[in-house]
Formats: C-alpha cells, structure tokens, sequence
C-alpha cells in the first residue's frame, strides 16, 4: 500500500493567491491551473482580463508539470525538430505542453502537484507560476 501526498484545496488557494499577486504586480491578468500530484484539476482562477484561450494552456502546463513531474519549459528545448523529444507534444492527446508556465510543485524532493499559467509571455507565465510556489514554500 502507498500512502500519497497531494495538495489539497487550502494549498491550491495559497498557490492561486501568489501568482495572482504577482500577475497583478506585472499587470498581465492571467488564467492560474493548480493540479494533483497525477494532473487533476484542484483549483482554477480566470483573472478578470485573462485571455478565453488561456483556460486550457494553464490547466494542460499544470497536468504537464505534475503528471511528468517536470517543468514544462524543459520540454521545451526538447521537443524542438532534430531534439530527442521531437514530437512529444503531441502525446497524450494534445495536452502535453512545451511552453514555459508549467512547474511541478515539490515539498521533502517529492512532486505534490503542479502550477500551470498562461495569458502573458512564457517568461511572465513562468515567473507567476514560480511566485505560487514561492507563496506556498513559505507555508510550510
């Protein structure tokens, strides 16, 4: 028998309220994904002014990131034509993401879950998914 650590609703909340902070800090209204540690939807937020094609870029960075248990941005690099990833974004139905936002969510070196942001540039959707999990490192 295994036991598992996932994030709950309470931890979802503290991870939605730090990106958005920082999303309002930059001024880039952003859609914000938080999953389980196997890539289902906990919590979502669609800030007032995040992009509609966002929604689902956002909830497939965070099922990325927790469900491979690796940032999405390293896919990145990967994926590209000639790269020994090349392709693999099309895996798993289309839902696997290559682009910056997506960061799984470690506590004691095991992924408990992931963040997944979008509506601004991938170097902003990455710095507000990683200001969740700033906020959240700081519960513990």
């Amino acid at each position: 028998m295994m036991t598992v650590t996932r994030l709950d609703l309470a931890d979802a909340g503290i991870l939605l309220a730090g990106a958005r902070a920082r999303a309002a800090e930059i001024g880039v209204p952003m859609c914000i994904a938080i999953t389980d540690e196997g890539g289902n939807l906990v919590a979502f937020e669609r800030m007032d002014g995040g992009k509609v094609t966002s929604i689902t870029i956002a909830i497939d960075k965070s099922f990325t990131a927790s469900g491979a248990k690796k940032a999405t941005h390293d896919y990145h690099t990967a994926s590209q034509p000639g790269a020994p990833a090349y392709g693999i974004f099309a895996g798993i139905g289309g839902r696997l993401m290559v682009v910056p936002g997506g960061l799984p969510v470690t506590v004691n070196g095991e992924v408990v879950g992931g963040i997944g942001v979008s509506s601004g540039t991938p170097a902003q959707d990455r710095d507000v998914a990683q200001a969740g999990i700033d906020a959240f490192l700081t519960t513990l």
